[in-house]
């Protein structure tokens, strides 16, 4: 185990390494931030977005829970993609899934978890969305494997969803939504290929947020 001591060492051979390389970095780091992507991965310790995509602070605007889950009940992710929108106008959102999530492997099991029972249901709605799929899939490391990337794709189509997604795709081109899935055993990232905008056209029946009611103009007076 590192001390916590050896972490502020760290952090000062940190600054170091970076000011010898760009004596500016600090400068511009402190400038306002503009990334052009959102990533919402998984809180587990073992992916660390930055480092797994080479790229530098400031270029990735991050959100972290068990799973990687996008819930609408979830004012915490809710905020994070609206202010990434909205403000930020990022240009991809990026939903990060992992091989070995033990959030996911949680879900798969019928067993009572306390006080994350709520959490890991979003999971298993999906387990249960896709049942058919899953049970026929009887290698349970790759089923678990599966489940993994069909909860990323079910998170991308949440995003999707939202209001704020649907009105800035339709006024800019932007964002785009991406569902990868990154492999502990060899550092990789996985596309899954998300057709952002075939799943858009298939909900917007439903999800269709872009118009105000009809009871308020666009300046919020009735």
């Amino acid at each position: 185990m590192v001390s916590y001591e050896q972490l502020f060492e760290n952090n000062k051979e940190w600054v170091s390494a970076k000011s010898a390389s760009d004596p500016e970095f600090f400068e511009k780091l402190a400038r306002d931030q503009s990334p052009d992507y959102l990533y919402i991965g998984c809180s587990d310790s073992r992916v660390p977005a930055n480092d797994i995509t080479g790229l530098e602070p400031g270029d990735l605007f991050v959100h972290r829970n068990i799973a990687n889950l996008v819930n609408s009940t979830d004012l915490n992710v809710m905020s994070v993609i609206n202010y990434a929108v909205t403000h930020l106008n990022v240009k991809h959102i990026i939903v990060c899934g992992h091989y070995e999530c033990g959030g996911v492997k949680a879900a798969m099991t019928p067993k009572d978890m306390g006080l994350l029972n709520p959490w890991l249901r979003n999971i298993r709605d999906v387990y249960r969305l896709h049942h058919d799929e899953l049970v026929a899939i009887s290698d349970i490391q790759l089923r678990y494997n599966r489940l993994v990337e069909l909860n990323v794709q079910e998170q991308c189509v949440n995003i999707i969803k939202t209001a704020a997604v649907q009105k800035s795709f339709i006024k800019t081109g932007y964002p785009i939504v991406h569902g990868w899935v990154f492999d502990l055993h060899t550092g990789l990232l996985k596309d899954l290929n998300i057709n952002f905008v075939e799943i858009l056209h298939d909900i917007q029946e439903i999800y269709d947020l872009t118009s105000l009611p009809s009871e308020f103009s666009e300046d919020g007076t009735h």
